[in-house]
């Protein structure tokens, strides 16, 4: 996409203070693979042939990334972009020569996405740039799962909770929502799988589909025991050391002494490695902070979990290029 900077760009370019959001979309057009990223969409992107001819594709995509990373609602993000030169930058939007995309367009868009499941496809094409770059490997996986709360509302039209949403005990405190169960890689803490169930689905239930099939090591917490002793684990026919970490409460009933010292050391060393795990579900929750679900039904919200755990990728590809 061409682009000519305007009088007010180039005044705002001029500012003595660079903000950290223009930082953050500054290091994301860097980044980001959008040639591969366009070619995933552009077979399924109107052509133009009937009615009013459509957006840009590459600026949808663009406004769809700046939805996903700052949590807006599509009526938000269009304020937003009238609202900020950051925003209207990285969109290669020029208010003096065009208007923003309305929030039915921006709605129409992540449908066509959802549609023809091109979110998944948006996340294996950004793995796939990394795996070229040398940064997604394959001997260990890590795999753990977050709880995403969703609301617990029945103040709507049907009168009822999200029938696809269920309550787990985490603890002592109850949780309403869903979970997002991920595989990642144990040395470049990259997502190379997303499984999303509602949240009273046991986290070791879906093991086995956490797993790419290359990896000779996976490390997980004790929420895992046993999962070695699984059917569908024990069909894989495959060998894999499990570090599982042990439960707490067994190691705490040892007596003191060299061997509960040893244990001790040993869990420390285990959960060192799987504490890299928690670094996707930061970039998740703290940095995109989607907390809480946006969506009603698992498929929505699962289409929408790729799109950020591919660009989590992103960023934590983004920073190992720069250590």
């Amino acid at each position: 996409m061409t682009h000519q900077t305007s009088f007010a760009q180039a005044e705002f370019a001029d500012k003595k203070k660079i903000t950290r959001r223009e930082k953050f979309l500054a290091r994301m057009e860097e980044v980001i693979p959008w040639v591969k990223l366009l070619a995933v969409i552009e077979p399924h992107y109107p052509k133009g042939e009937r009615g009013r001819p459509p957006i840009g594709l590459e600026r949808m995509l663009r406004v769809y990334f700046l939805q996903q990373w700052y949590g807006l609602a599509d009526e938000a993000l269009e304020d937003a972009l009238y609202d900020s030169q950051a925003l209207r930058g990285f969109a290669r939007i020029d208010l003096a020569t065009e208007g923003v995309p309305d929030a039915t367009t921006l709605l129409k868009f992540r449908r066509l996405l959802e549609t023809h499941d091109l979110c998944k496809g948006l996340f294996t094409a950004v793995n796939a740039d990394l795996t070229a770059r040398g940064l997604l490997l394959r001997e260990g996986t890590l795999v753990d799962a977050t709880l995403i709360a969703a609301p617990s509302s029945t103040k709507n039209l049907e009168k009822q909770r999200d029938p696809e949403m269920h309550q787990t005990r985490k603890g002592k405190q109850w949780y309403f929502g869903m979970k997002a169960h991920i595989g990642a890689d144990r040395d470049s803490k990259l997502v190379h799988t997303v499984v999303v169930t509602a949240a009273n689905v046991a986290d070791v239930t879906k093991t086995s589909e956490l797993l790419h099939g290359q990896e000779q090591q996976v490390h997980a917490d004790a929420g895992y025991t046993g999962v070695a002793k699984r059917a569908e684990i024990v069909a894989l026919e495959r060998k894999i050391d499990w570090q599982i970490a042990r439960k707490r409460s067994p190691i705490k009933a040892m007596a003191e002494g060299a061997e509960k010292e040893t244990v001790k050391a040993l869990e420390k060393a285990k959960a060192s490695v799987r504490a890299f795990v928690e670094h996707p579900f930061h970039i998740l929750k703290n940095i995109f902070k989607h907390r809480k679900v946006r969506y009603r039904g698992l498929a929505k919200n699962g289409h929408q979990l790729y799109t950020l755990f591919g660009l989590a990728n992103v960023v934590i590809g983004a920073r190992a290029a720069t250590t």
